[in-house]
Order: C-alpha cells, then sequence, then structure tokens
C-alpha cells in the first residue's frame, strides 16, 4: 500500500509541476492526504525523490507557540517544530539542517540547504533579507502548498518586512539561542503583531499571473505550487499601493 501511494504522490507532485533539480519550501496538512501508513515519510521520499540529488527540499518549523516572552529559549537541536506532523518529522530525519531563529526556524536538505539556511542568525526580524524565506528567491525556488491554505504563508511576512505596514511589529525581545554545535547566544529580535487583524494572503491569487502558479491534486489534497520570484515581486507592489492590502480587520 506505501508503494502504490510513494508513486502517487510522485505522479501527483510531477503532474503539478514539481521537477527534479527544484528548490522547494512546503507548507502542509498531513490530514488533508488522507489516511496512509508512515505518511510524513512517505510525503518526504515523494518529495526528495522528485527532486533528485540536486534538488533542495526546505520545510517550515517554527517555534513561537513555544519560544515566547515568557520562555525566551531557543535550542536548535531540541525546540520542536509547531506547523505540523510533516515539518516535526522532517526535522528529525537524517542529514536535514536547520536555521539559527528562535521563533522562525526553517530546516532544509539538498544542494542549497547550507546557503539557504547559513545566515538566518543575522537578522533581527522572523523574515529578514537573510532569512530562507527571502534568499529563496536568489536560487529560482517555489512554494508548495499540500492541503492547506495559502494564508499559512510565511514568506509573505518576508514581504510585509520590506515595507513594514502599521500591523506587523510588535515588541522587541531578547531570546536565549543554542546553535547545533552548543554555543549560546543572546539575542533581541523585533516581534510580529498582527494584534487586531487576520491574514488574507489567500489574495496573492488575484495578483498572480497563470504562469506564476499551478492548482491540482496530491492524492486527496488540493495543492498550489507558486514560483517564489513573482509571489514577491507582485505582493511587495501590491503592499506599497495599500499597506493592508493583505490583511482584514479582525472581528
Amino acid at each position: 500500500m506505501t508503494a502504490t501511494v510513494l508513486q502517487l504522490l510522485i505522479s501527483d507532485l510531477k503532474a503539478l509541476g514539481l521537477k527534479k533539480d527544484d528548490t522547494v519550501l512546503v507548507h502542509s496538512s498531513l490530514r488533508s492526504l488522507g489516511r496512509f501508513a508512515n505518511k510524513a515519510e512517505t510525503v518526504t521520499d515523494a518529495l526528495l525523490e522528485v527532486l533528485g540529488p540536486n534538488g533542495t527540499l526546505l520545510m517550515p518549523a517554527l517555534t513561537y507557540k513555544t519560544v515566547t516572552k515568557e520562555h525566551p529559549v531557543f535550542n536548535s537541536n531540541e525546540t520542536s517544530s509547531c506547523v505540523g506532523g510533516l515539518t516535526e518529522y522532517f526535522r528529525k530525519r537524517p542529514g536535514v539542517k536547520r536555521s539559527l531563529h528562535p521563533t522562525h526556524s526553517v530546516c532544509a536538505i539538498g544542494k542549497h540547504a547550507d546557503h539557504l539556511l547559513k545566515d538566518h542568525y543575522l537578522d533581527c526580524t522572523p523574515c529578514g533579507v537573510n532569512s530562507p524565506f527571502s534568499k529563496l528567491r536568489e536560487v529560482g525556488g517555489h512554494l508548495l502548498f499540500l492541503g492547506c491554505s495559502l494564508n499559512t504563508n510565511t514568506s509573505m511576512h518576508g514581504v510585509e518586512e520590506l515595507s513594514a505596514p502599521p500591523y506587523l511589529y510588535g515588541e522587541t525581545l531578547e531570546y536565549t539561542l543554542e546553535a547545533i554545535d552548543g554555543k549560546v547566544t543572546k539575542r533581541s529580535y523585533k516581534t510580529h503583531n498582527f494584534q487586531g487583524y487576520e491574514q488574507r494572503y489567500n489574495r496573492v491569487l488575484n495578483i498572480l499571473s497563470k504562469d506564476d502558479y499551478a492548482f491540482g491534486k496530491v492524492v486527496k489534497a488540493d495543492a498550489y505550487l507558486l514560483k517564489s520570484n513573482p509571489l514577491w515581486e507582485k505582493a511587495h507592489g501590491q503592499l506599497m499601493n495599500d499597506a493592508f492590502g493583505f490583511v482584514d480587520r479582525a472581528l
């Protein structure tokens, strides 16, 4: 059964437009894919099979639910991802590396992993110019949404940081970070706020052309594959015209 699902995943991902040697950042909902054994492992195996040895696979390993003002401590080896079972499985998978950031780290494996991850610690914000979210553009990367809303698009925070709309930033906090090698540092970061606003990043479909993204099914899940460069360019242009274009007032 697992082999059959693996081949279906591979076939569906290719049909969506994912190719050998691509670099892709994946947002996901494992539940949406349906029921099958070893789900997180099988999905990861399928993604890596499609990408091949010269591809690069990234997933967010966000920790904002547990690394907080009350507990401002991040351990690269131990702090769990809070954004789904696939990301937590991937974080622990042999060979996967993780960027150093208290709340918005990213995990990756493959050709461009080191380049995309290594400078994240230099930013003083969650998704700055040194983050994997931003640097994905440098390698012509893609964003894949497996069964989850486009409102989960963390890269949009990076787009927002380019223009810093009024709702974006909260207070600055000091965090303790323990790197993979055990080195401990303290750094201050601006946090994101969004108090009183709800994210509406699904509106990017209104500004992207048909060549900028693909939509299809991966097993039972609705899936979107977006090109990162036009997303950043067009979403930034939209925000320069309307600072509140991707949010609504919370009810």
